[in-house]
């Protein structure tokens, strides 16, 4: 390995572990930083690891850093997860997939069969592209617009290295730690590794400008323009127009409400109307804000005892629901309860309300 190599891969080692340790940090409060900081530590001993001569290093040095090197593809897809889905919970499933990889590499590190191989590629391959998966399902639906660009970033980058790296393992004498490949892989490494260091703190900083969130009803939009000055006018002219569209014309109710046909009825960019509801209104997700809206008009109709008798899946598809799976986890996520649930515990608490009114009289 050369000096430059070397110095390529140990600057690109001290920038990750650096960022693990920040992120660390932030672990407590932070969800995308719990695991951001083991997905940089497990690309650090992935550079480690791919390096040339790795392989001649006793046996008790190269296993903990391939242990740690091991679930970086199930980092990964955590990670993006995290990151760009914001209701994002980890699962059983993911901490099972980090352990897998993790016991192949222990095997890879010993004799094996040709199936360990296959299996731990396979498994990386599948991890990879469900990263990608998370970080471009949602693009249509972010309000985050700095956040929107990166999901093609780390999607598109990021896996494809990765599996250019996964296949000159296989195709290509000694991989990318082959001498004739390797100080370019690692001039690769570092660009891309100091590229994503520096839009990750960007999009950090930006995301610190957000307004806290706020429950997307009627009450949420503001009764009245803000105080004019030039600058909010424009604003203060677009969110009234909002308003009238969700609280008078109850554009909510359309199942197929996209943000697109919403600009267009408001006649104003896409890109300005996710301005819009994100910094002044405070959601990062188009459809959870449409569905606020949504879910308080379920939420009225389910407690009026006029409605007692009209189907629950009558009631969410009126509201703009298209189908009842998707209403059910949204109503119970938003109160804790089923749709029948709900209606039960308002209707008798209505009643006995209307009891003792009643006994008066």
């Amino acid at each position: 390995m050369t000096t430059l190599e070397a110095a390529l891969r140990g600057g690109a080692v001290v920038i990750l572990l650096l960022r693990a340790a920040v992120a660390a940090r932030s672990a407590r409060h932070d969800a995308v930083s719990r695991y951001a900081a083991p997905l940089a530590a497990g690309i650090a001993a992935y550079i480690i690891e791919s390096a040339p001569g790795f392989g001649a290093l006793d046996l008790r040095l190269r296993i903990p850093v391939a242990i740690v090197s091991a679930g970086v593809p199930a980092a990964f897809w955590i990670t993006m997860g995290a990151m760009f889905t914001d209701e994002f919970r980890p699962r059983w499933h993911h901490a099972v997939g980090w352990l897998v990889l993790v016991v192949l590499a222990l095997m890879d590190q010993f004799r094996h069969p040709m199936a360990v191989d296959v299996a731990r590629t396979g498994l990386s391959v599948g991890f990879l592209l469900l990263g990608a998966w998370h970080a471009l399902s949602g693009r249509a639906i972010d309000l985050v617009e700095r956040r929107r660009r990166l999901r093609i970033w780390y999607a598109a980058v990021t896996v494809l290295y990765a599996l250019i790296a996964i296949a000159a393992d296989w195709l290509w004498p000694g991989g990318l730690s082959a001498s004739s490949v390797s100080l370019a892989s690692a001039a690769t490494l570092t660009a891309l590794i100091f590229l994503f260091a520096v839009l990750g703190s960007i999009t950090t900083a930006e995301a610190q400008l957000a307004p806290a969130p706020v429950r997307a009803t009627p009450s949420a939009l503001p009764s009245g323009p803000p105080p004019a000055t030039p600058a909010a006018e424009p604003d203060a002219v677009q969110l009234a127009a909002l308003q009238h569209l969700l609280d008078h014309d109850k554009v909510f109710r359309e199942p197929d409400l996209s943000i697109a046909s919403l600009s267009r009825k408001l006649d104003i960019p896409e890109y300005r109307l996710r301005h819009l509801i994100n910094r002044r209104l405070g959601h990062r997700n188009f459809n959870a804000f449409v569905n606020g809206y949504r879910l308080a008009e379920t939420e009225a109709a389910l407690s009026d005892p006029a409605q007692a008798g009209v189907p629950i899946l009558t009631i969410a598809l009126d509201a703009g629901f298209g189908s009842i799976g998707p209403f059910n986890r949204a109503f119970k996520a938003q109160t804790g309860l089923t749709p029948s649930e709900y209606r039960r515990a308002r209707l008798a608490g209505a009643g006995a309300a209307a009891g003792p009114s009643a006994a008066g009289t």
